[in-house]
C-alpha cells in the first residue's frame, strides 16, 4: 500500500482559469489514480484539518516563515486576493488551502515515519521557489522546507535530504536550508531557467547543496548518469533517516514551460533511483502543467512504491 495524502480542499485556491498552475493539475492526478489497475494498493488519506493542528503547524510555519509574512498572507486573501508577484496570485481561499498544503505534507512525514513506507502528498500551491518574506513562482508557504525542518524535530530523525525533480530550481528550499548540515539538498533542473539560480558553485554553507544544471533538449540518457554517479552516491553517503522529493514533472516533454524532454514513464526510473537509498520518502507535487503527461508522470512513481 502507498498512502495518498489529497483532499479536494486543495482545488479551491483559484489562479484564474489561464494561469498554468490551477485545479486541473490535481483533478487529473487523482482521476487517473483512481482508474489504475492498482488503485485498490492506495490509501487515500485527508491531511489534518487546520483548526486540529493546535500548535503544531503554527510551530513548523513559523520556523520558516516569519509571522508578518504569513499574516500579510492572510490578510490579502481576506480582502479578496490579488498578487504577491506576477505569477503568483492569491484568491479569497488561498490561505487556508496553503495552511491546508503545509499540514498535508507534515502528514506525510509522520505517515513515512509511521509506516516506513513512501507516501504521496497531492497538494497546491507548491511551495519550492517561496522564499522565507516572499512567495513567488507559483507558490506561497516552502512546503518541502518546512517539512525537512519538521523531520528533524522527530524522535529518531538526525538527516533528512531533499532531492528536487522539478524542472526548476528550487530557489526558496535551497535558501532555507542552504545553512544547515542536517539537511542536504539535491537539485537537477534545466538552466538556464526561471528562477536563474541553481549554478553548480552554489553548494551550501556546508558542502550540503548539490546542484545539477541540466541542458534544454536532455532526455532520460543524460539524467541516468548523473543519478548513477553522483545523486544517489551523495544520498547514500549522507544516509538519510527521511528523504523528501520535490516531484515537480515539468521536466516532461510535453510540458508547455520549459525544455527537457523526460517520457512519463521515466520518473518510475528516477523513483527507483530513489527507493535504492531508502524507503522513507515523501513525495510532495510541485509543478508539472501538461495534465496528461502530470498524471501518467505522478502514476509512474507511485507504481515503483508498491
Amino acid at each position: 500500500m502507498v498512502s495518498i495524502v489529497y483532499s479536494d480542499e486543495f482545488l479551491q485556491h483559484d489562479t484564474g482559469y489561464y494561469h498554468p498552475e490551477n485545479s486541473g493539475r490535481l483533478q487529473a492526478i487523482t482521476t487517473a489514480l483512481r482508474s489504475v489497475s492498482w488503485a485498490d494498493q492506495l490509501e487515500w488519506r485527508l491531511p489534518t484539518a487546520v483548526d486540529a493542528q493546535g500548535t503544531r503547524l503554527t510551530d513548523a510555519l513559523y520556523a520558516v516563515h516569519p509571522p508578518r509574512y504569513v499574516a500579510a498572507v492572510k490578510a490579502l486573501a481576506h480582502r479578496g486576493g490579488g498578487h504577491i508577484d506576477p505569477d503568483t496570485p492569491v484568491s479569497p481561499r488561498s490561505y487556508d488551502v496553503a495552511l491546508l498544503a503545509v499540514s498535508a505534507w507534515l502528514d506525510g512525514v509522520d505517515r513515512v515515519l509511521e509506516a516506513n513506507a513512501p507516501t504521496f502528498v497531492i497538494a497546491r500551491p507548491p511551495g519550492h521557489h517561496a522564499l522565507p518574506e516572499l512567495g513567488m513562482g507559483f507558490c506561497i508557504f516552502a512546503n518541502a522546507a518546512i517539512a525537512a525542518l519538521y523531520a528533524l524535530r522527530q524522535p529518531g530523525v538526525e538527516r533528512v535530504a531533499i532531492l528536487d525533480w522539478d524542472v526548476h530550481h528550487g530557489n526558496g528550499t535551497q535558501a532555507i536550508v542552504e545553512t544547515n548540515p542536517s539537511i542536504l539538498f539535491c537539485s537537477l533542473h534545466e538552466f538556464p531557467q526561471y528562477p536563474g539560480t541553481g549554478a553548480t558553485d552554489e553548494q551550501g554553507a556546508h558542502n550540503n547543496v548539490i546542484n545539477v544544471p541540466m541542458s534544454s533538449g536532455s532526455t532520460l540518457k543524460e539524467y541516468r548518469p548523473i543519478f548513477e554517479d553522483k545523486i544517489v552516491p551523495t544520498l547514500k553517503r549522507f544516509q538519510p533517516d527521511v528523504l523528501i522529493v520535490s516531484a515537480g514533472y515539468d521536466a516532461n516533454n510535453d510540458d508547455p514551460l520549459a525544455g527537457i524532454c523526460l517520457q512519463p514513464q521515466d520518473y518510475g526510473v528516477l523513483t527507483d533511483y530513489c527507493l535504492s537509498v531508502t524507503r522513507r520518502i515523501v513525495f510532495g507535487l510541485e509543478g508539472g502543467y501538461h495534465f496528461n503527461a502530470l498524471a501518467q508522470s505522478v502514476a509512474a512513481t507511485i507504481e515503483r512504491c508498491l
